[in-house]
């Protein structure tokens, strides 16, 4: 089935963002932050980084909704979304991440929505810290989740 193909594509493709976006946030903190310290300005660009990752895995997760359920209300559906990836629809897809994935993710979630509706130049750098821990613990099991439901559309492709 060819939009299996392309979804797996982006699967693909989304990984690699992620993965660049991970190595970026890692390299930043260990080489910018290193010199400048924490400071707002530094804080500014881990929050953007933290924002970024989040956005990249919402748009596949988006992604993955529209070629299988495509339908997501418009009250809460950042969160809906989230929460419908850990769903295994019998017949149709698997589980795309994991209710671990899910909660550790909903950290990212709920940090993004507050940076982007609560304009804020000073971050607090213990949530900024907590965050980055997340991010470093979380994107592993992210890419090895999203590497399972590849595998899993990569065989349905196969089938039709």
């Amino acid at each position: 089935m060819r939009e299996l193909e392309v979804l797996a594509a982006e699967i693909r493709k989304n990984i690699e963002v992620a993965d660049r976006i991970r190595d970026f946030t890692e390299a930043t903190e260990n080489h910018d932050v290193a010199i400048l310290g924490k400071t707002p300005a530094t804080a500014l660009m881990m929050a953007a980084m933290i924002e970024n990752y989040y956005t990249c895995l919402e748009t596949l997760f988006l992604r993955i909704s529209q070629s299988f359920e495509n339908h997501l209300e418009e009250k809460r559906w950042h969160q809906t979304l989230l929460d419908r990836m850990t769903l295994q629809v019998p017949n149709i897809r698997e589980q795309v991440i994991s209710d671990r994935t899910r909660r550790e993710l909903g950290e990212l979630l709920k940090f993004r929505h507050f940076k982007r509706y609560y304009f804020e130049f000073e971050y607090d750098w213990d949530r900024i810290d907590f965050l980055l821990k997340k991010l470093k613990d979380i994107h592993p099991r992210v890419k090895e989740e999203l590497t399972h439901f590849l595998d899993f559309l990569q065989a349905a492709a196969g089938e039709s």
